[in-house]
């Protein structure tokens, strides 16, 4: 099973340089990265996970930004985001910076993308939040047009592309429905979600990875009734504080890669986690 680590990366924490050669060098799988552009401080949106919101929320590294820096000082290294909110995004700057950074890592990125859970944030973007998802799902096929080898035009809902001449290509190639980058979609459990990951996904990236014995077979069924391959199809639990028995329970369901929860932290603390996180390499 590989192992990859997800932080908060900020002004205040470890740098993206020092990091992704750390994990490089002592064989872990990739650096996945989440995104917020703000928070704004008059926000009733609840926190998920409860309590007070986090303050590195609101200090977080763009995800692309510090991707590249770790792409220029890695070789091997994964480099995904988790997740992209891409409906706050323009879809044709997103397409390049997405083709931009495959093609420089030569093919090492995983979009990790979600449609987000801050309303203000998202507000403050232009975001009619009742019509997200729909949003998302007509931002990828823009993209998908733009990443097309032959120049292709898009009409869609939201948004449309004329036929373009858009280098660089992302260095991964279409599989199935799928083109560009690996795709994975985060969020929670439902027929909505796996529709979305069925229809322009290589799989499901559920947050903690709790009750996957449950929600997993539901996936695979509705994948299999898409017409996607089912030995295409990825799970890759999220931010998860791994233990023996966590992993081993994954292996028995078939998943192949976890994303360790490192903390938003300096140097030290974080170096710290990472040695102990050896033992699951």
């Amino acid at each position: 099973m590989r192992l990859s680590v997800t932080i908060f990366l900020t002004d205040e924490t470890i740098t993206p340089v020092r990091l992704a050669r750390e994990l490089e060098q002592r064989g872990f799988a990739g650096l996945y990265l989440p995104e917020h552009t703000h928070i704004p401080v008059e926000r009733t949106t609840p926190y998920p996970a409860g309590g007070d919101l986090p303050p590195e929320y609101g200090r977080t590294l763009d995800p692309f930004v510090a991707l590249g820096q770790a792409a220029a000082v890695t070789e091997r290294l994964g480099l995904g985001t988790g997740i992209t909110l891409v409906a706050q995004h323009d879809p044709v700057a997103l397409a390049k910076q997405i083709a931009t950074l495959d093609h420089l890592s030569d093919g090492r990125f995983t979009l990790g993308l979600g449609f987000g859970w801050n309303v203000e944030e998202a507000d403050d973007h232009g975001v009619a939040w009742r019509t997200r998802r729909e949003l998302v799902r007509d931002r990828m096929a823009l993209m998908r047009a733009l990443w097309s080898e032959e120049p292709t035009a898009y009409q869609g809902e939201f948004g449309s592309v004329r036929a373009s001449y858009a280098h660089p290509k992302p260095a991964q190639k279409p599989r199935g429905p799928v083109s560009g980058p690996r795709t994975l979609i985060g969020g929670a459990a439902g027929p909505k979600l796996f529709s979305h990951v069925c229809d322009y996904a290589d799989g499901w990236m559920p947050i903690g990875g709790r009750g996957l014995t449950e929600t997993l077979p539901a996936l695979r069924t509705t994948w299999t009734e898409a017409g996607r391959d089912p030995a295409a199809l990825q799970v890759v639990p999220y931010a998860v504080y791994p233990t023996p028995g966590k992993l081993a329970h994954y292996a028995d369901l078939g998943i192949n890669e976890v994303v360790a929860q490192l903390p938003p932290a300096g140097e030290t603390e974080v170096l710290r986690a990472l040695d102990a996180y050896a033992e699951y390499l």
